[in-house]
């Protein structure tokens, strides 16, 4: 084949592979070809836009009845999927933009392409997502911090007893219950009950109940609760500790953050005596002893301050005291690392936010419906041309009079603003993404699409979608703007950066504190009404926080659904330290295509990609070829970088000398021939000669096959490490260890 080289490297997922851990998929791999093998190093990436992957790779051609290999390089174009939880990313629609062919002479290098040319995109390529995520340490991503996002402090709240934090949206606000004298607290995710006839408020975790003369306390814990009440509520699964004790409750309407002790805060040094940490508390809460201050990590986001009483005072994550970096990883703390930028930890992070999650979504089975408190309303963003739906559960837009929506990272049209609504092949992107930070919608810019043919949509979303932001080097939680409710007929929450105690490990991503919840969580959301329901939004914390919108609540209709039991994943038993009992947390898959009732809309990886082969992963061999960027093809041995010589492996000495210009032979397929630099070397000089080739040996690119190195190990050893379980518990930045 000449011309133009487009080749299609398609890659497919096998459904059985879900089964099997991540850490069996490893390079190099190997595809079947007419005159032999061609095998494929693991690609290096040089940039990533979106779902779109540019880099390069090794490859050895081994032909039938040739002992020796032949090395190349070539460069690539393609798009990738990826699935978190699975823990895969595999490759397609791969286009070669260039090729070198270093161990070979030129009358060969036509032939040894059409081989290749002719075997890639019979096969499929399947790959560990650590190993992609840490291997784009060298690529060019856009990592820009956000300048909108807002860093004001809340409220922090210090207790030095086991307490709950109760959270109202604004003053609470109550809708009757149907059939009794009670109403129930709209705005608020907790069991907020108020008696008609004694206007006194009760609260309940299922386990223990409070009483209240007003709804912002202060409550009283009490044991004899209306048994009409406790009738209405349902039975809870969780039953407390022997011995445990009521938790105190604090009531806040503004938002606020609840750091708590069991007992007075207990310092303990660290990294060399430089730090102190308090180590009876969930929240990482430390002093830096050369500069006298303490340190709060909120959401991703560090405050400082003299003394608990503040003012507390942004820190900006690259700004850090030197000492927060020598954490060791190990260490109690050791989950902040992930918030101190410059970190390995950090980076991970960074890059981990880089990659999307993807998937291609059948259009007949993806539907969405719209449903308003009355006529639909729009209010405008400020600084775009976009308007958003105000006053539904949904997130819709209005733009140029035609009518987008996102629902579960997926991107509907309509020319109505109820519908009907159909799978969008594309959306006016560069319209979309001036929305800021500041506007409640601002999560849907990171949702695009990137391809479409008659039956699917290929779409995917980045972790901006479910409000997780890189910011100066780190992850960080929730935009830290304040997003009023809608108040109709119908109340209508919106996403909260503040208040549960948000916590970023990177196997599960983000989640709340578990003391903080303390059962009151899992069992108010169960109740229904409030800050629940039948529907839950993606995101963390169980499902509902943290992903556009929490679902609808109805008002005045007496209907608050009451025994709506609601189960949303797997559940896991965490250890909380604050009090020593297991708490159940409920948890699902953090890829929210793969979360139940999204499932159905994914077109199969064997419906798609049933024409192609699988590439045989070859684990008898080292994955330590590598091609620099200059397409020199290298292997590393020890502290030495060889490269091939005249067919064979040898330490690379690199070489000063004088170039001349002659003509290029095979580096821009499809194009005209150019000049490029030549080396002057007699003996290289008179080898080539006798290959009949011009000599086009570069210098070796050791910095950056150094790099490619490093990060090739870091996937590795994340891949082995990462736990077979990716929902279960472990050390993160939000917390100590368990």
């Amino acid at each position: 084949m000449k011309g133009t080289m487009g080749i299609k490297w398609v890659a497919m997922l096998c459904l059985a592979l879900s089964a099997f851990s991540v850490h069996a998929i490893d390079w190099p791999q190997q595809i079947t070809a007419k005159e032999g093998s061609v095998v494929v190093y693991q690609p290096q990436p040089e940039s990533m836009q979106g779902n779109r992957l540019s880099g390069r790779a090794a490859m050895s051609l081994e032909l039938k009845g040739q002992p020796a290999p032949i090395f190349g390089a070539f460069w690539f174009n393609a798009r990738i999927d990826t699935n978190q939880d699975a823990g895969t990313v595999f490759v397609r629609d791969l286009k070669v933009t260039k090729v070198r062919w270093p161990d070979s002479s030129e009358a060969d290098e036509a032939r040894f392409t059409e081989v290749v040319e002719s075997a890639l995109p019979q096969a499929g390529f399947v790959a560990s997502l650590d190993a992609l995520s840490a291997s784009l340490e060298s690529a060019e991503i856009e990592q820009k911090s956000l300048t909108e996002l807002k860093t004001d402090a809340p409220v922090i709240l210090f207790r030095d007893e086991l307490s709950v934090l109760l959270m109202f949206d604004g003053e609470p606000r109550f809708s009757d219950v149907e059939n009794s004298h009670y109403e129930r607290a709209l705005n608020s995710p907790f069991v907020v009950v108020r008696d008609k006839k004694s206007k006194i408020t009760y609260l309940s975790s299922g386990n223990f109940w409070y009483s209240a003369a007003k709804p912002t306390g202060p409550y009283t814990s009490i044991t004899n609760p209306p048994a009409d009440l406790v009738k209405m509520l349902p039975k809870t699964e969780e039953k407390p500790a022997e011995g445990a004790v009521a938790p105190a409750i604090v009531v806040a309407t503004q938002p606020t953050e609840l750091i708590v002790t069991q007992g007075e805060a207990r310092w303990k040094s660290l990294a060399g005596g430089k730090l102190l940490y308090v180590e009876n508390t969930e929240t990482p809460w430390l002093r830096d002893i050369e500069a006298g201050k303490m340190y709060l990590l909120l959401s991703g986001r560090w405050f400082s301050a003299n003394n608990e009483n503040g003012p507390w005072q942004f820190a900006r994550p690259d700004q850090l005291p030197k000492s927060f970096s020598e954490i060791p990883p190990d260490s109690d703390i050791g989950g902040v690392r992930t918030a101190v930028a410059g970190t390995d930890e950090a980076e991970d992070a960074m890059l981990d936010a880089a990659i999307p999650q993807t998937t291609a979504v059948k259009r007949s089975e993806a539907t969405l419906e719209v449903s308003y408190d009355g006529k639909p309303e729009f209010a405008s963003i400020d600084g775009t041309t976009v308007a958003y739906a105000v006053n539904t559960g949904a997130q819709v837009l209005k733009i140029d009079n035609h009518f987008y929506a996102v629902d579960n990272g997926v991107w509907f049209e309509s020319n109505k603003a109820t519908g009907p609504w159909t799978v969008a092949d594309n959306v006016p992107s560069e319209k979309i993404k001036q929305i800021p930070p500041s506007s409640p919608v601002y999560n849907t810019t990171y949702v695009e699409v990137y391809d479409s043919t008659p039956d699917v949509v290929y779409v995917g979303y980045r972790p901006g979608y479910l409000w997780s932001f890189p910011y100066y080097g780190v992850p960080v939680y929730g935009t830290g703007w304040y997003y009023p409710p809608y108040w109709g007929a119908t109340y209508y929450p919106r996403p909260p950066t503040w208040g549960f105690n948000v916590g970023y490990n990177p196997w599960t991503g983000w989640n709340y504190g578990v003391s903080w919840s303390n059962g009151f969580f899992s069992f108010g959301v169960s109740w229904g009404g409030g800050w629940s329901g039948p529907y839950r939004p993606w995101g963390c914390c169980h499902g509902w926080y943290g992903g556009g919108y929490r679902p609808p609540v109805v008002i005045n209709t007496g209907n608050i659904n009451i025994g709506n039991n609601i189960n949303v994943g797997n559940r896991v038993n965490v250890n909380n330290r604050l009090n020593n009992t297991s708490i159940k947390r409920k948890t699902q898959a953090k890829n929210i295509y793969q979360r139940p009732g999204n499932v159905k809309r994914n077109a199969s990886s064997a419906t798609i990609h049933n024409h192609l082969k699988q590439a045989k992963t070859l684990n008898t061999r080292d994955n330590n070829v590598f091609a620099d960027k200059h397409g020199n093809v290298a292997r590393k041995v020890g502290d030495n970088w060889q490269t091939r010589d005249n067919g064979s492996w040898n330490n690379h000495q690199d070489l000063t000398i004088q170039e001349e210009r002659i003509p290029q032979r095979h580096d821009n397929i499809g194009s005209q021939s150019k000049e490029m630099p030549r080396p002057q070397f007699d003996n290289h000089l008179q080898r080539d000669r006798q290959y009949n080739r011009p000599s086009t040996r570069p210098t070796l690119d050791r910095g950056g096959l150094n790099r490619d190195f490093g990060a090739r190990q870091r996937g590795m050893n994340r891949s082995m490490n990462r736990p077979m379980n990716r929902q279960m518990p472990v050390r993160g930045g939000g917390g100590f260890r368990r």
